[in-house]
């Protein structure tokens, strides 16, 4: 059901006019390969990309994998995603009281890409101890004492190491830390027809027994929002982690771990997800429900955190939604240590929302006459709004990504001299020739060469790119191996032929240093300013366009579900109440019982009409509901919380980079001439 084929692709159409079907003549996501790869926008084929795993994967073989090399990993990759900076990876380096040739020779031989996998990770470890032991620092050597199960441990204090990472370990504020020292009692809400506890510790549940109908609760006038004040301050947040995979070979599953201020954290796989989501959409299939990520045969890493993401966004939705906050399967999902183990005991009822409320006389008052006229004016901008919002998360996270790979920021004009000379690929990392073209801002390729423009273009939503300077990011040096570079040029330059007394190379030697630290600095900032945006500022902009999705998804429910067969009964009635009249007219031998027979079919069907009457204003309810209450704060409210923090946070990114160089320059302003 998740796994349903996707349209065509929009840019391979060709308009009548001849130009194509959209202002650009190629898509300009073509070349992403940050799509969630679960869109319901059409999905261009990535490139191919080169797995430098498979590499390291031979290269450490079946070897045992030291606890230590684990410990060190962990401190850095706060986020569990497998993968690290190479600033971070630095960070570890620069503990193991390495000159900083050695360090910037094991950086380059272990990646030459922004990010280091945890297998590049540990053969670079491999290599730190190969040069604390005084040996040869090389790929081989590394694969030599791994296929004699003898990898080698370097000498690193990791308890320094973890002091000294924990801002950058998680430089973001995660969806909300589970600080709570006691559970809340358990409490029954007024809309929750279900009847359970919150916490599975107290007390036992009967799903079966029958429930008495009640109100919704939740008034829709048009005066206010319909939520409380301020409840933008008061957002519930689930935490979702990959604890890794259980199971065999052949039944192999993926088990995470959700922490949330409602109880302690509990144990979810994939199926369990799909559970919940199959009886919420069952009990309010009239309210606002994101869709699940869908199931993938042999997915790979970067496709379980794209899922890991998006259940954390399904569940901070159904969280956070007016009514489906209370559901007490909800609760369970969310507290039950074993939800496998609580199903097999436990009956659970799917019946709709309508059937055990009832809408009372102020909300009925406050749906509008013209609902209908509303409802299509919001579904008239759906299919533009997801579209144009799958879009800008698509180009944020490329621009995010590209800001992480970015380093250097060399003007155009300097690319064919300068690139080639000064970042030579490292050993084992074979790169493409650069594809240099005109420089942009004017045809003839007299555009902007200024420096001053491109080093100081640091705010991440600032990178203009183009197809042909693409390759160019990703064969930059980052600022980090920048940094590396010259504090080995300052220790290379440590003794001048002049004697140790040369107060101009001293001078020179402290300003490069000075230069290695800022620079360090500054990849510090960058790296702490793109991990708070592709785990804060770019899921909110996801979940924008997941409510777009779930209202979509909540017409296409009502168009199927809001049918009842009324019409057809009232037909029937009218014939069994002229059956009726001509029994009672002939009053032919055992004419009473048919009669009663008669007129018991009448009143079921005439109770069938009233239930199915009050079903439709419940919906026209929900409906109503859902537009004003929830659609129509959330889009608006949200997106402008998001804004404003995006503004507050690029501007203290651009406050702490300005000061950085600033300092910089204070610092370098008496370095000797002569």
């Amino acid at each position: 059901m998740f796994n349903a084929p996707r349209a065509a692709q929009r840019y391979g159409a060709t308009s009548v006019n001849g130009l194509g079907g959209s202002f650009v003549d190629e898509d300009p996501l073509a070349i992403s390969i940050y799509d969630d790869p679960w869109s319901s926008v059409p999905s261009p084929t990535p490139p191919p990309i080169h797995n430098v795993n498979s590499a390291f994967t031979s290269v450490i073989a079946n070897a045992t994998i030291p606890e230590l090399y684990h410990r060190a990993f962990a401190a850095v990759d706060g986020t569990n995603t497998g993968e690290v900076s190479v600033n971070a990876l630095t960070r570890v380096l620069a503990i193991s009281s390495l000159p900083a040739a050695t360090v910037d020779r094991i950086v380059n031989l272990v990646s030459s890409k922004p990010r280091v996998s945890s297998l590049e990770f540990y053969v670079a470890l491999a290599l730190v101890a190969l040069a604390q032991m005084g040996k040869d620092v090389s790929i081989e050597q590394v694969a030599a004492l791994a296929a004699e199960n003898d990898l080698p441990i370097p000498a690193l204090d990791i308890d320094t190491l973890q002091s000294r990472s924990s801002a950058f370990s998680s430089p973001y504020m995660p969806y909300r830390q589970n600080t709570m020292t006691t559970i809340r009692p358990p409490t029954f809400a007024p809309e929750d027809p279900w009847n359970v506890s919150r916490y599975p510790n107290q007390g036992t549940y009967d799903f079966s027994q029958p429930r008495t109908p009640s109100t919704n609760g939740l008034t829709s006038t048009f005066a206010g929002s319909g939520l409380p004040r301020g409840w933008w301050n008061k957002q519930e947040t689930a935490e979702v982690k990959i604890l890794g995979q259980q199971g065999f070979i052949l039944n192999r599953y993926t088990v995470y771990e959700i922490k949330t201020d409602r109880a302690a954290p509990v144990h979810r796989r994939y199926s369990e997800f799909v559970f919940l989501w199959d009886c919420l959409v069952r009990r309010y299939p009239f309210r606002l429900l994101p869709a699940l990520p869908p199931k993938r045969v042999q997915p790979d890493a970067a496709f379980l955190e794209q899922r890991r993401k998006g259940l954390a966004r399904f569940l901070n939705a159904v969280m956070n939604h007016p009514v489906i906050k209370e559901d007490g399967l909800l609760a369970i999902f969310l507290s039950e240590p074993s939800l496998e183990s609580w199903r097999k005991h436990t009956s659970i009822s799917l019946e709709e929302e309508s059937v055990s409320k009832r809408v009372d006389p102020i909300e009925e008052m406050s749906i509008p006459s013209d609902l209908e006229e509303k409802l299509a004016i919001v579904r008239g901008k759906l299919s533009p709004l997801i579209e144009q919002w799958q879009r800008i998360c698509i180009l944020a996270e490329r621009m995010i990504r590209r800001h992480e790979a970015a380093a250097v920021r060399v003007p155009s004009g300097l690319w064919r001299t300068y690139l080639p000379a000064h970042f030579a690929p490292p050993l084992f990392s074979p790169v493409p020739p650069l594809d240099v073209g005109v420089s942009a801002g004017h045809p003839d390729g007299h555009g902007l060469t200024s420096s001053t423009a491109s080093l100081l273009s640091d705010s991440v939503f600032s990178l203009r790119m183009t197809r042909s300077n693409i390759n160019l990011l990703d064969d930059q040096a980052d600022m980090t191996r920048l940094a590396n570079v010259l504090r080995a040029i300052a220790e290379v330059n440590e003794r001048c032929w002049r004697g140790d007394e040369c107060d101009l190379c001293d001078g020179v030697r402290k300003g490069i240093r000075h230069v290695a630290t800022h620079t360090q600095h500054h990849s510090d900032l960058l790296e702490e300013r793109t991990n708070m945006l592709l785990h804060s500022t770019l899921e909110s902009l996801k979940s924008q366009r997941d409510l777009y999705i779930a209202m979509r998804d909540l017409f296409a429910r009502h168009e199927r579900l809001a049918v009842d067969n009324v019409d057809r009964l009232k037909k029937r009635i009218d014939s069994n109440s002229m059956k009726l009249e001509s029994i009672k007219a002939a009053q032919k031998e055992g004419w009473q019982e048919d009669a009663d027979r008669a007129v018991v079919l009448i009143e079921k069907d005439q109770a069938t009409i009233a239930s199915l009457l009050n079903r439709r204003v419940f919906i026209r309810a929900c409906m109503w509901h859902e537009l004003r209450v929830v659609l129509h704060n959330r889009e608006n409210v949200l997106l402008s919380k998001l804004t404003q923090t995006f503004a507050s946070e690029e501007q203290a990114f651009a406050d702490r980079v300005l000061a950085n160089w600033v300092s910089l320059g204070n610092e370098v302003e008496g370095m000797p001439l002569e």
